[in-house]
């Protein structure tokens, strides 16, 4: 169990958070009159008591809130909990969303130290239940359910929808079947063709948002800027390409022109990244086949579902 040793806000952003002894905690918001809160997934920022500790052993003298953070936590290493872990607090419960940030331009911490953890330190909540907390409350960490439905992004990549000439109908495809098949769709983007701005996307969602799957759609052809397969493999730990080479395969009895997809499967830390085609026809055919089989996979990737070989032997020794 831990304890909430500080609690901080701004009220507008740009500006250094002070402490308040107490807070209003809004279902969907964030801290009542605190300019971060708001309809998206980082709404109330979270970082260790200990953290903070070690960093000023360093010589550093920084106040509560210094780094940006929300919550001054005691009691837990917060960067080691999965997404989906669930903090209560009174009758509020908050739900950790990303781990560490992208820092944009050093801060003065940086500036005078050389250093800032709330990039690498600090997680991120959004409020499922709201309530009154103050400092000096006990947090109870909630690990996630097993049975919670997987989370998935689905990014689409094309010059001319990026650049509002053509307008994407293959990832709103992609959004449609995977929530009627009940994933949890918790990002959409739409890049321009490239590796740099996809392999940066690919790297936030798999370590800061713990996504356990990453649709992308186009960029798998023959053509200059199609290298949506060289970004995937760049980001990725492990392939998994029988996944692509199964998609190929099923839409080869459909069109001999399949056999021009370079698409590819591969895996990041324990998520799953799977190209799927460019054109919404494709994308419906390639989902149609996939998604039956999908979640197995992913449940062994998250650690919620068996090996195939466990399975195998459980099924012949009952019969």
């Amino acid at each position: 169990m831990g304890k909430i040793l500080g609690i901080c806000i701004s009220e507008k952003r740009g500006t250094e958070k002070h402490e308040i002894q107490e807070a209003n905690l809004v279902k969907d918001w964030g801290i009542e009159g605190d300019a971060h809160g708001g309809k998206w997934h980082r709404q109330v920022s979270l970082l260790s008591f200990e953290k903070i500790e070690d960093f000023r052993a360093k010589g550093a003298e920084v106040d509560f809130g210094a780094f940006g953070e929300n919550l001054i936590v005691e009691g837990y290493d917060l960067r080691a909990l999965l997404v989906g872990t669930r903090f209560q607090v009174g009758d509020a419960v908050l739900e950790l969303t990303q781990i560490g940030k992208e820092c944009h331009s050093h801060c003065q911490i940086y500036q005078r130290m050389g250093d800032c953890i709330m990039p690498r330190e600090g997680v991120f909540t959004e409020v499922i239940e709201p309530g009154h907390i103050k400092v000096g409350d006990e947090i109870i960490m909630i690990p996630p359910r097993k049975d919670r439905p997987f989370t998935a992004a689905v990014i689409t990549l094309s010059d001319k929808g990026a650049a509002g000439e053509r307008e994407d109908k293959s990832g709103p495809k992609i959004v449609e079947m995977i929530g009627e098949a009940g994933y949890d769709v918790k990002e959409t983007l739409l890049l321009p063709d490239g590796r740099t701005a996809l392999e940066k996307q690919l790297i936030r969602l798999a370590d800061q948002r713990q996504i356990n799957v990453i649709f992308t759609t186009g960029g798998t052809g023959f053509a200059e800027r199609d290298v949506t397969p060289e970004a995937t493999i760049a980001v990725c730990d492990r392939m998994a390409n029988g996944i692509a080479d199964a998609i190929r395969n099923y839409s080869m009895t459909i069109t001999p022109r399949a056999m021009f997809s370079r698409a590819v499967s591969g895996i990041r830390k324990k998520t799953l990244i799977i190209n799927l085609p460019g054109s919404p026809k494709a994308v419906q055919e390639a989902l149609e086949f996939l998604l039956p089989h999908l979640d197995h996979g992913i449940g062994i990737l998250r650690g919620s579902e068996g090996e195939c070989a466990s399975a195998w032997r459980t099924v012949n020794s009952n019969g």
